[in-house]
């Protein structure tokens, strides 16, 4: 049995910064464990890729939603990555941090040392952002490049034309901690390429002799000794069950939907639930598994006129000078993350700061399929509440480790989020229909204009709207007097010693933004804690 000091289970956003921090000095050793497969395959490092990478099983676990009433009883695909680097290898590549309010709620909710001011250094220790605007305030010396929007299209200006016009003005740096207003989404790609966070933390490390990866490593169950972490159990698809031992900590960063699952079927979660599984109790922590939270994004299409948009430049005829311009590092389609502005906009013009987003991308995919583009000039707006109330959760179905797990987001479930929705909706139908975006706009083909009414809207969004792909909550921070907390605020798991959980799962709520940011943030603050420093 092999022996290292960590033991971090999955290589994905968290997984890789961690490996990176811990390994630094060179003195301590780290192994992680990654069930998927590694990120070699060409179609992960170019940013059009995703529309590949996020269908079928090759770099994903391809988990599903129970069905929910919220939905009018779908159940919809919860795609995450399985594969080095995790999501970051398949996702859509924004970088998107939050509001400050986002992050001192957190504090306040008992999290010591978690508030916006606590975390804008591990921000930017993370990042070297790449712009022609003021990066004062911005890390410049990290190993993650953030870089701005540098294909321009006259559909997405006249967007943001538009949305200055209904008086949301042009947000300097939405990643400043405030995010009223619109703009380009800063985004991951570095000349071209996506920069996952395998790429710019993980393979870095692996190049000390004192870090291993291993994949395929479907983690079986957590090694303990008494009330104390002393290493992983995986099968590799080789020749049974191999133990890796970890003699200072082990650490899940599997992500909320499998960092819960581990810990459920080792024996840790909510007693009924664990009996019902058949798993014998070894530490009562009822709220493994709770409080799921996920963004729920509703698309409305329209179709274009007097513009070319992504679905004429991403096939034949131009596509082929598109991949052109790719190899020579010049703005190409096959370089740009799929949604590529927004508008954080308010729903009541009384509120402080943003509270609905709208996502714009110069291009729409046919309704009810993958990723297929419409064969007409289409464009898309995408409404979602940003920081959800409804929730939900993960829980093992059985003992076994291959079976997955029951996810239940409960999406829709929460007056509030179908009030905030609804207003995002009829924002973007507002900002489609102004005059700026006049000689663009030709009409609405999702849900199309004879749906009118509140009931009509959210009906519609019930029937189409989608995951976000953000999951979070599932091993909630917070003190021990939060009966669905699972970590305290240095990411010990309760009642435990010698396990962590640094991952999205630790999130008390979401982050009005994608969460890979504020995920690489976790796992900057978790490895100094893990160290002594922060």
């Amino acid at each position: 049995m092999d022996t290292f000091d960590y033991v971090i289970v999955g290589a994905g956003a968290a997984g890789c910064v961690l490996a990176n921090r811990l390994s630094e000095d060179g003195k301590a050793t780290v192994c992680v464990l990654e069930a998927g497969r590694d990120d070699k395959h060409p179609l992960i490092h170019i940013p059009a890729g995703f529309v590949k990478t996020l269908y079928g099983d090759r770099f994903l676990w391809t988990f599903q939603t129970e069905p929910a009433p919220g939905l009018a009883g779908r159940s919809i695909a919860l795609p995450q990555g399985k594969v080095v680097g995790g999501s970051s290898s398949v996702n859509g590549m924004v970088y998107n941090r939050g509001q400050r309010a986002d992050f001192d709620v957190w504090a306040q909710m008992g999290n010591r040392g978690w508030g916006f001011d606590d975390l804008l250094p591990y921000f930017n220790r993370s990042e070297t952002r790449i712009s022609a605007g003021d990066t004062s305030q911005r890390g410049q010396s990290g190993e993650l490049p953030v870089t701005d929007s540098d294909w321009i299209n006259p559909l997405a200006e006249a967007f943001l034309d538009a949305a200055a016009g209904a008086g949301i003005p042009r947000a300097p740096d939405y990643n400043s901690g405030f995010q009223f207003g619109s703009g380009y989404f800063q985004r991951y790609i570095h000349k071209g390429r996506r920069v996952s966070s395998a790429k710019a933390f993980l393979r870095p490390a692996l190049k000390r002799p004192n870090v291993s990866l291993r994949t395929h490593a479907q983690v079986v169950r957590l090694e303990m000794e008494g009330t104390k972490a002393t290493g992983i159990t995986y099968r590799d698809g080789s020749d049974g069950e191999h133990t890796v031992a970890a003699a200072r900590e082990v650490i899940l960063s599997a992500g909320a939907a499998n960092s819960p699952k581990i810990l459920q079927i080792s024996g840790i979660g909510a007693p009924d639930h664990l009996q019902e599984i058949g798993v014998p109790v070894r530490h009562a922590l009822p709220g493994v598994g709770e409080n799921l939270r996920d963004h729920y994004s509703v698309r409305m299409t329209a179709r274009a006129k007097n513009v070319r948009t992504i679905n004429e430049f991403a096939r034949w005829p131009r596509l082929p000078l598109e991949v052109a311009k790719w190899a020579m590092g010049k703005p190409s389609v096959l370089a740009m993350s799929p949604t590529i502005a927004f508008i954080h906009g308010k729903s009541h013009p009384s509120l402080d700061d943003a509270d609905l987003r709208i996502l714009f991308t110069p291009g729409s995919y046919q309704d009810g399929k993958v990723y297929v583009l419409d064969d007409f000039p289409g464009l898309t707006c995408g409404a979602a509440q940003p920081r959800p109330e409804s929730v939900g959760y993960v829980r093992a179905r059985s003992a076994d480790p291959a079976e997955p797990p029951a996810i239940q987001p409960n999406y829709l479930a929460a007056e509030t989020d179908q009030r905030i929705t609804l207003a995002g909706l009829r924002l973007a139908r507002q900002i489609l229909q102004r005059p700026e975006l006049a000689q663009y706009f030709d009409h609405e083909t999702l849900p199309g204009s004879q749906v009118q009414s509140d009931d009509e809207l959210l009906d519609f969004a019930r029937r189409k709207g989608n995951t976000g792909y953000h999951l979070v909550g599932t091993a909630k921070m917070g003190p021990t007097t939060d009966a669905r907390a699972v970590v305290d605020d240095e990411l010990r798991v309760h009642g435990l010693q010698g396990l962590r959980v640094i991952d999205a799962s630790i999130m008390p709520m979401l982050p009005s933004a994608n969460t890979f940011a504020a995920t690489i943030a976790i796992a900057e603050k978790g490895a100094d804690l893990i160290r002594g420093r922060s």
